[in-house]
């Protein structure tokens, strides 16, 4: 099997520059914990070795600044202790202890060391407050979108959501898998604009699609209930701007017993149909349509169209976090250049090698989010596994 990244013996493929960057920014972790010891250090090698009109000072009220934020709050306190400890012993050897400039330094570092102290407490209340809100907005994500099963209505299914940063979780993106009277039908959509006015925009959309696709006999009717109920929810919520708020979306439809895919195209970047021998085709839609939400600027009746969908064939949506990925000189990622030609055990290993090689491209700094959405039909007799080769570009270069 031809992939997008080298997984021989189970390893899971680490992108290009990753190892790198990891090792990089361990150095400078341990670098930056032992910053309080070495600045304490270098202040008394600094007094020692200067006129007494030098002092070492600002090396050890830095020391517990340092200590801070990185520390507990038990560390700092030991780091200011340290500090001070050493002005003492310091003004003890040069037998300056009792006067105005050794009471001074003293009475600094001291002072220092106390704002260290309150520096560490706040850091750490504030680390425990993110630590709520990640885990709250992680099982907010969980309840918007669920992963789905990896099998529904005989096909084989796998989704996934990037963040652009590791700490972000849900926003715009959305996607849904559903098994209906009609079929399997699915959703990749995504919300104009960022934050809770977003998630707000993609519960409606997805609370919307899973009861319309229950009851509605078509894709176009399942796309205007959809329009409905954005409009609707428009008018009642601030957060979902009635004018200028809008969704694109790809809804899909397998039907059962057939081997026919029916998609209809809201404005979304154009879906890619993955043949089981490496050919590619993008489904792109005959006539372009405005996305949802944006039926005052123009209206025209929706109009779904079929392809076929044979055995051993992979359906790939995805948002334009995907297309839009850059690499360091500008480029833009093309998915149907990369994926051309290339063969993948399931929908699974074709989202897991896909990602690895967005973050190769990209050097890990995606500027948005992605939803990924595969949908495949197994094929008769397929191997379980099949060996993967990294990509080679036409330059002849990984």
């Amino acid at each position: 099997m031809v992939g997008l990244g080298r997984q021989d013996h189970g390893e899971r493929e680490r992108p290009e520059g990753e190892g790198a960057d990891g090792a990089a920014n361990g150095v400078a972790r341990q670098v930056v914990r032992v910053l309080p010891a070495v600045l304490i250090t270098l202040g008394l090698v600094f007094d020692l070795l200067t006129p007494p009109s030098f002092t070492g000072s600002p090396f050890f009220s830095a020391a517990p600044l340092i200590a801070a934020p990185l520390f507990s709050l038990r560390a700092t306190a030991a780091t200011g202790a340290l500090a001070s400890l050493a002005v003492i012993l310091l003004h003890l050897y040069h037998g300056t202890t009792w006067k105005v400039e050794a009471l001074t330094e003293l009475v600094t570092v001291l002072t220092v060391s106390g704002l260290a102290l309150l520096i560490n407490r706040v850091v750490r209340r504030s680390g425990e407050r993110l630590a709520s809100a990640r885990g709250i907005a992680e099982a907010a994500q969980r309840a918007v979108l669920p992963t789905p099963a990896e099998r529904i209505g005989g096909l084989h299914v796998s989704a996934r959501y990037e963040a652009a940063q590791a700490d972000a979780f849900i926003g715009g993106d959305l996607y849904a898998v559903q098994e209906t009277p009609y079929g399997v039908r699915l959703a990749v959509g995504d919300v104009r604009g960022k934050g809770l006015g977003a998630v707000e925009a993609v519960a409606v959309v997805l609370g919307a699609f899973r009861e319309a696709a229950e009851t509605e006999p078509t894709l176009e009717d399942l796309a205007r209930r959809l329009e409905r109920a954005l409009a609707r929810e428009g008018t009642r919520r601030d957060s979902l701007d009635a004018v200028e708020g809008f969704t694109t979306c790809v809804l899909g439809e397998i039907p059962p017993e057939t081997q026919v895919l029916r998609l209809l195209n809201r404005g979304h970047p154009e879906p890619l149909l993955l043949q089981a021998d490496g050919e590619l085709a993008v489904l792109a839609p005959a006539e372009p349509a405005l996305p949802l939400g944006m039926a005052e600027l123009g209206g025209w009746p929706d109009r779904a169209e079929e392809w076929a969908f044979p055995a051993g064939t992979t359906l790939l949506l995805y948002t334009d976090g995907l297309t839009e990925a850059r690499d360091r000189a500008g480029a833009f990622y093309d998915p149907a250049d990369r994926l051309r030609g290339r063969v993948f055990p399931g929908p699974e290993a074709l989202l897991g090698a896909l990602s690895s090689d967005v973050r190769r491209h990209t050097g890990g700094g995606a500027t948005d989010d992605m939803a990924l959405l595969a949908v495949g039909r197994p094929g008769e007799g397929q191997p379980e596994r099949r060996r993967t080769v990294p990509v080679v570009r036409r330059d002849g270069r990984l």
